[in-house]
């Protein structure tokens, strides 16, 4: 039986979506004592999903990262939308929509492109953060990968 990847093609966002909630789960199973992550801070080179506005990490460590990427799973797979504002985009938001205003009224198969690779290049990045703060758990209770 092919896996789920396989069947989706690797480019696609689906492969991409099932890639990151496999990395989350192998985080979960991985990561027994989350409380080990507390004060252990991003790797910059880690943090791919860093607003522009925060330097570096902001101020987050792993453990909180650990809780960030399992909620956005839980969003993920239960395919909850909420139209409320996104949390903690607050002026950030207001500037991007502004910004993104004459995106928004271009051609429809255009801005469907425009966000879906942007939905694959951040399902791909909280992949790999997922990955990052497994791996981090590891070297910290002393597991070789």
């Amino acid at each position: 039986m092919q896996s789920a990847e396989a069947k989706l093609g690797r480019s696609s966002l689906m492969a991409a979506l099932w890639r990151y909630i496999a990395a989350v789960r192998d985080m979960e199973q991985t990561v027994l004592l989350p409380s080990l992550l507390r004060e252990v801070a991003v790797d910059d080179d880690d943090d791919d999903c860093v607003d522009e506005g925060q330097e570096g990490s902001g101020g987050k460590d792993m453990y909180e990262s650990y809780l960030m990427l399992k909620a956005l799973r839980n969003t993920a797979e239960s395919s909850f939308a909420s139209h409320d504002e996104p949390k903690g985009l607050g002026p950030h938001h207001q500037a991007l929509s502004h910004t993104l205003e004459p995106l928004l009224q271009s051609d429809p198969e255009v801005l469907f492109r425009f966000h879906l690779q942007g939905i694959f290049a951040v399902m791909n990045s909280l992949a790999s953060k997922s990955q990052s703060v497994t791996s981090k758990y590891l070297e910290i209770v002393g597991v070789a990968n």
